[in-house]
């Protein structure tokens, strides 16, 4: 029979090792009632040897070693093989429990994590696939926009030629192209000349009345008018201080003789030979044309009426200053009337004038002035910068280019001022004076008339015919379903405001309804229509003046339908008709 005591489990005491293994019931021993614990680390052998079989739970030594986290008590195979990775229920630290309470949370942060990458990516992706949509469309817009269609090319080209052909109507057959105001300064212009002619040759006495008038009438409404179009620096130039010094002769110092001097200077020197500089012509429609010759000529022509026409008598009385000028015998103190005393005393208010002018346009306005607003010095760059003195003066440093002009205009005047002499003394020289620079601005209206008017109908012509040209060659290939009705409307041909063959050319042309077939049913429209309007009784073109019906009476036998062709001969029919009409 086997001893108990040595069948019996041994008792694990705290900081022995022993080499049996050991599992997690068994429990912690006590030794016997009445003993005394060993003070020593290892146990006696009666303890050991006395143990009894039933164990009895009891509080772990004090003296026992702090467990770690990892379950390194033992290496027991029935350990692992019993509860795996898990430290027994005595030895788990609130770090093991707080552990496994903290991975669920950090797998789902780990979730979230990964769901929110993912949404990331999906909106990206969208965000990708809507730009390229978006791209896309763009692209195909601005290849619309680019290459229009054939339907959309056709209205385009319907509404340009529908422009052209009002335009071309209005120049030929609307009476509403010359304003009321165009006809009002026509007739003033051509009565402006026979009252003066009247005056000069009946009562030269009283011209100056009809200057002072004029002046009154056409200065005011030139600042206005320039003041508005933003070219009011032009009224500081030489010219209208010249009108207003004779003003202050003829009214307020009737009887200084060194500001009739510089008067008589400045108006037959510089303001006459202006209207050659400056191209003034006589337009009688034109009003602001007509004012700048008054400017320039009218001066002048009151002059020689004062020195020349009125009686001796009337001009000691009424102009004391003339009189005496005139009557002073060489050498005296009242001979202003020679050369050297003509230029002094001219020179006095020049000088005044041009510093005047430097200062409080030129400098003062500069900035303005370099933003665009013209003034003479700029336009007379422009003008003459392909001369040989524009170019003299463009080749200077642009701080001396002002300069420069002020001492070359100064130079031209005094220039123009050397023969004044001759015009105060000799009626018949001053006459023939003025006779020249009034000539001059006749042939300047003239030359507007025949050569501006006449190139400006002529380039409208051109322009209408490149259009058409154009419209035809871009109708080439297309095949559509209709055609316009060819036939003129009733009542066409006795239209009684001539008009009536230009809205039929836009009707039957530029109807929004209607195409063509490869732009031969349009161009036959043009071609008749506008031949139509010729031979129509209401429209004035010249045709019948000098013969260009039987020119467009041979075209139509020819039967020519191209549009260039019959634009071109249009053209040249419209331009000797303008020419005569106007």
């Amino acid at each position: 029979m086997a001893d108990p005591d040595k069948d019996s489990l041994p008792i694990p005491i705290p900081g022995h090792k022993s080499d049996s293994p050991s599992t997690d019931s068994e429990p912690v021993l006590t030794p016997e009632a009445g003993g005394t614990p060993p003070l020593g680390n290892s146990p006696p052998e009666h303890a050991i040897d006395h143990a009894v079989d039933t164990p009895t739970l009891g509080p772990t030594s004090s003296k026992s070693p702090r467990l770690s986290r990892n379950p390194s008590f033992s290496g027991s195979s029935s350990y692992h093989e019993d509860w795996d990775a898990f430290p027994p229920l005595d030895r788990m630290s609130m770090l093991d429990l707080l552990d496994n309470f903290a991975l669920p949370q950090q797998l789902e942060k780990i979730q979230k994590g990964i769901s929110a990458q993912t949404e990331k990516v999906r909106k990206s992706r969208e965000a990708l696939k809507n730009r390229s949509v978006m791209a896309r469309e763009r692209m195909v817009d601005e290849w619309r926009r680019r290459v229009p269609s054939a339907e959309e090319q056709l209205t385009i080209y319907r509404k340009r030629m529908r422009v052209s052909v009002e335009k071309l109507g209005s120049r030929w057959n609307d009476t509403k192209a010359i304003t009321l105001r165009e006809k009002i300064s026509f007739i003033c212009g051509v009565m402006n000349i026979f009252v003066s002619g009247y005056l000069i040759g009946a009562y030269p006495e009283m011209f100056h009345l009809w200057y002072t008038a004029q002046a009154l009438y056409f200065l005011p409404i030139r600042f206005i008018t320039y003041h508005r179009r933003g070219y009011h620096y032009f009224l500081a130039d030489l010219c209208y201080f010249v009108n207003f010094l004779l003003l202050l002769s003829l009214w307020i110092f009737p009887g200084s003789k060194r500001l009739f001097t510089s008067v008589f200077c400045l108006a037959f020197g510089n303001n006459a030979v202006a209207i050659i500089m400056w191209r003034n012509s006589l337009v009688f429609h034109s009003f602001d044309k007509v004012t700048s010759l008054f400017i320039h000529i009218m001066p002048c022509v009151t002059l020689h009426c004062i020195l020349h026409l009125i009686d001796s008598e009337v001009q000691r009385e009424r102009f004391p200053a003339a009189w005496t000028v005139k009557t002073s015998p060489p050498g005296s103190p009242t001979a202003y009337a020679n050369v050297i005393s003509m230029l002094s005393w001219s020179t006095l208010p020049y000088a005044f004038w041009q510093l005047s002018y430097y200062f409080f346009i030129t400098v003062r306005r500069r900035d303005k002035i370099a933003a665009g607003r013209p003034t003479s010095f700029t336009w007379l760059r422009k003008s003459y910068s392909k001369t040989w003195i524009g170019k003299v003066v463009l080749s200077l440093p642009s701080m001396l280019q002002e300069p420069a002009f002020m001492l070359i205009q100064y130079l031209y005047a005094v220039l123009t001022m050397l023969p004044c002499p001759l015009w105060f003394y000799s009626r018949w020289s001053s006459a023939g004076f003025l006779m020249a620079v009034f000539t001059w601005s006749v042939y300047n209206g003239s030359t507007y008339y025949i050569d501006v008017f006449g190139k400006r109908f002529q380039k409208e012509l051109e322009d209408m015919k490149a259009e058409v040209t154009k419209w035809q060659h871009s109708t080439d290939g297309m095949s559509l379903q209709q055609s316009p009705v060819l036939a003129p409307q009733p009542g066409a041909e006795g239209s009684s405001t001539g008009g009536g063959a230009f809205d039929e050319t836009a009707s039957l042309i530029l109807d929004d309804n209607a195409s063509t077939d490869g732009g031969s049913s349009i161009n036959a429209a043009i071609t008749s229509t506008m031949l139509n309007a010729t031979e129509q009784p209401g429209i004035t073109t010249g045709a019948d003046m000098d013969g260009g019906a039987r020119d467009v009476a041979r075209e139509r036998k020819r039967g020519e339908t191209d549009t260039a062709s019959c634009v071109i001969d249009t053209a040249d029919l419209g331009h000797s008709g303008g020419e005569g009409s106007r």
